[in-house]
């Protein structure tokens, strides 16, 4: 029996005997029972009787109160028989209730082919339902239309017969169909397109430990696209010292999963099996285009509904309905993964329409338009599907519409993951917001794209609404506020971010306890930001008071500890203190290869760390090393364009440059330098540091007009993009001072030199390691010039 049951049913029987008792003082009267003893404690024990039975109905209410939201929340949010009840795995014989694509239709009339094509097994259905058997949390990755949701339905109904499915629609039914999960003896928590339930309110590694562990057997069955896992792996774009909150959840969820790849097109073996059943006729035809797509790729009409698509904008065809459809493809690029409004697709529309040609192209009106994007397709799959409560393809009184994911994965696989959807989209799409959800993934998209001015005015929407559904104290309210003071970080507004990380950790400390992992991440959150501000003592303080707790609460390898090590190491580091920082990567280093591996991006990160300190302690040739054995780690594990590939690529630029070899130093810059510009873009961050890099090398090679040009040109952008006052800014205009100082334009160095000194004393403060190091680049200069004004102070 349930717990949540017994306690009511316990609770129902206390009632009872409570008013059985509170009858004792009319049965003594009825027998005509006159002992002043009897009566007495009658009466005594009726009073009592009345407290504890007034408590225990208000408990049950609550019981019941509580059990009846829950059910609600199920009814509402979950997959459920028309009896309301959530069905077993024998119940759902059709795998389109659980997300599976429509398949074609060849010839409307034929019964057969309403119901589902016959299933081809698949190479991994052995792995799949072994997996299932044992339990945890199994993750099938794949393109779309791959068929992973069909070969994870498939295995369910093989492998887990009589347990109960219990499929949320959304992230909103999550907590209530993982606390049923939990109750339940058997269960399989069915998450298809799983980036919809990940991020801030969604699946944590603490709800899947809860779901995994213990007794019985329940199962949490995933699906996710290639193109999303690539969006919500990417790292941020700055490799900080602690990842944000909202990023690390995703990737520690992420970590927890048995992940099985399902490859697009077919192998030999299953298209010898899908040969054996060319008795479906549907099958029959996909085979016919086997050499260029997926048996399941065809089967879902991915590839005709993308040449329907493209071909639309053919002049006087269907342009502006191919606009809409390109509208709501990059509306889900950014990160609106809720379904579009109508009203935001038609305000967006005439962008793509005029980059097109405009009246050029005859575009149909815009009823016909919405009539041709909505139209259901021969797999009854449309380019953009109107929700239920939308109504008929013709409704424009409003509604929203849901986009092809097809179309969504060829856009990002032909432009990256990290692509920029442009800005006047997003701040269109902002005004759009009507939950959490979408402003969290818009400001998770724009943070690991540099766009930090993009993802504050997102996360300041996602905060005021979970600060009215949720109150200040709620998680989600306070992981938003944490990723909230990272990007004013980013943005140069230290003490804003410092402000932020003291409220969260506040907060955090009152409610959860000095010891709790979320408390201790808010600390060393607020550690970070007090490095960032120079004041290096405070900062050390902080990361070793989180340490020491890590180190009791969480044991000495856990991912967590290690991260508390790593971030005190880089504290050392920065105040000159190479011997200690040394010893700490080494050790974290020698953990993380024994517990993660060594290809493990957290062991690469800790090797890099390690050999920055090398390279600070003059043991180049030793740093070279390090950063070569990295980057070929990078480069086959990771990819020749993933961020710590390029990170890596620079760092062992940076050791070329001070070993010497400047033509190498030049050669690594320029390549790095070349794919953040094709995969970052020109204002990302990475670029510019990658660009301002290249030309301190041209500086010493002699090459000073151009080093100039390079300077410069990264100065406005910063400018422009950061503000005036950043601290990336002010590095940028003191390396455009060093390169007027190398021209011998020293009335010039000396102007820009002082001008960084007066911005740093105020934004940074007198003691900043920045500010000591203008003063001393400011007395080189004025010494050059024949008159000392300022006493050179250590760097």
């Amino acid at each position: 029996m349930r717990t949540g049951r017994w306690q009511e049913h316990r609770l129902l029987i206390t009632m009872v005997a409570l008013a059985g008792l509170g009858a004792a003082t009319a049965a003594l009267t009825a027998f005509k029972v006159t002992s002043p003893w009897a009566i007495g404690g009658a009466a005594v024990g009726v009073a009592i009787v009345a407290v504890l039975s007034g408590l225990a109905q208000e408990r049950y209410k609550r019981l019941t109160a509580r059990r009846d939201e829950s059910t609600l929340k199920l009814q509402d949010g979950c997959l459920v028989l028309p009896s309301g009840r959530l069905p077993t795995v024998t119940q759902i014989d059709d795998p389109l209730r659980l997300g599976v694509h429509p398949a074609i239709v060849l010839t409307p009339t034929t019964e057969a082919e309403v119901k589902p094509p016959v299933y081809v097994p698949r190479d991994v259905d052995e792995q799949v339902r072994e997996q299932l058997a044992t339990g945890g949390f199994l993750l099938l990755v794949g393109d779309s239309t791959a068929g992973k949701s069909r070969t994870a339905f498939e295995a369910m109904r093989a492998t887990l017969r009589d347990h109960l499915v219990i499929a949320p629609h959304d992230r909103s039914a999550l907590p209530a169909a993982i606390d049923h999960a939990a109750r339940a003896t058997r269960a399989v928590l069915w998450l298809s397109d799983l980036e919809h339930y990940l991020g801030t309110g969604g699946l944590t590694r603490e709800q899947i430990a809860r779901l995994t562990l213990g007794k019985g057997h329940r199962v949490i069955l995933a699906t996710l696209r290639s193109a999303e896992q690539a969006r919500l792996t990417s790292p941020p774009s700055e490799i900080d010292d602690t990842a944000r909150s909202s990023g690390r959840e995703i990737q520690e969820t992420l970590e927890q999963a048995q992940v099985i790849r399902l490859p697009r097109r077919f192998s030999p073996s299953e298209l010898e099996r899908a040969r054996a059943r060319t008795w479906d006729a549907r099958i029959a035809s996909a085979l016919q285009r086997a050499d260029e797509f997926g048996i399941a790729e065809y089967l879902a009409s991915g590839p005709e509904l993308q040449r329907d698509f493209h071909n639309a904008w053919d002049v006087g065809l269907n342009p502006r309905g191919a606009a809409l459809v390109a509208a709501a493809i990059d509306c889900r690029r950014a990160g609106y993964t809720s379904p579009a409004p109508r009203a935001l697709i038609e305000e967006l529309h005439t962008t793509y329409l005029d980059a097109k040609g405009g009246h050029r192209l005859q575009p149909e009106p815009l009823e016909a338009a919405w009539a041709w994007a909505t139209r259901p397709r021969r797999a009854t799959t449309a380019l953009l599907s109107p929700t239920p409560e939308t109504g008929g393809e013709g409704d424009r009184a409003g509604g929203h519409v849901v986009v092809f994911d097809y179309l969504v994965d060829a856009a990002q696989q032909a432009e990256g993951p990290l692509a920029h959807i442009p800005e006047p989209l997003i701040q269109t799409a902002l005004t759009h917001v009507y939950h959490p959800d979408d402003a969290d993934q818009i400001a998770s998209t724009a943070d690991r794209q540099g766009r930090y001015h993009l993802a504050e005015p997102a996360l300041r929407i996602a905060l005021t609404f979970h600060r009215q559904w949720s109150g200040e104290e709620h998680p989600d309210t306070l992981t938003d506020r944490g990723d909230l003071a990272f990007v004013l970080r980013a943005l140069g507004r230290l003490g804003e971010a410092e402000t932020e990380h003291r409220a969260v950790l506040e907060i955090c400390r009152r409610v959860l306890g000095e010891k709790h992992p979320h408390t201790l991440v808010s600390r060393g959150n607020l550690a970070s930001v007090l490095w960032a501000l120079g004041r290096l003592g405070e900062a050390e303080a902080e990361h070793r008071a989180v340490l020491e707790l890590r180190r009791r609460v969480l044991g000495e390898e856990h991912p967590d500890t290690l991260t508390g090590r790593g971030d005190l190491a880089r504290v050392l580091w920065a105040l000159g203190r190479l011997g200690e920082a040394e010893t700490e990567h080494r050790a974290v280093l020698e953990i993380c290869r024994r517990v993660l591996g060594e290809e493990h991006p957290h062991t690469l990160v800790s090797r890099g760390d390690l050999a920055l300190v090398l390279s600070d302690l003059g043991r180049l040739d030793e740093a070279e090393t390090e950063h070569r054995a990295v980057l070929e780690i990078c480069r086959r594990v990771l990819g020749e364009e993933h961020p710590h590939t390029l990170v890596s690529r620079g760092n062992l630029a940076l050791v070329l440059w001070a070993l010497g070899c400047l033509g190498e130093a030049e050669t690594e810059h320029r390549a790095v330098l070349e794919i953040c510009r094709r995969v970052l873009g020109e204002e990302h961050p990475d670029t510019l540091v990658s660009r301002g890099n290249l030309a301190s090398v041209l500086s010493d090679l002699g090459w000073l007009d151009e080093a100039e040009t390079e300077h410069r040109a990264v100065l406005e952008i910063c400018r422009r993009v950061l503000g005036e006052e950043h601290p990336d800014t002010l590095a940028s205009r003191n390396n455009l001072a060093t390169a007027l100082s190398d021209l011998g334009r020293l009335d010039e160095a000396e102007t820009e030199h002082r001008a960084v000194l007066e911005l740093r004393r105020r934004v940074l403060g007198e003691e900043h390691p920045d500010t000591l190091a203008s003063r001393n680049n400011l007395a080189i200069v004025l010494s050059n010039l024949g008159g000392l004004e300022e006493e050179p102070s250590s760097p």
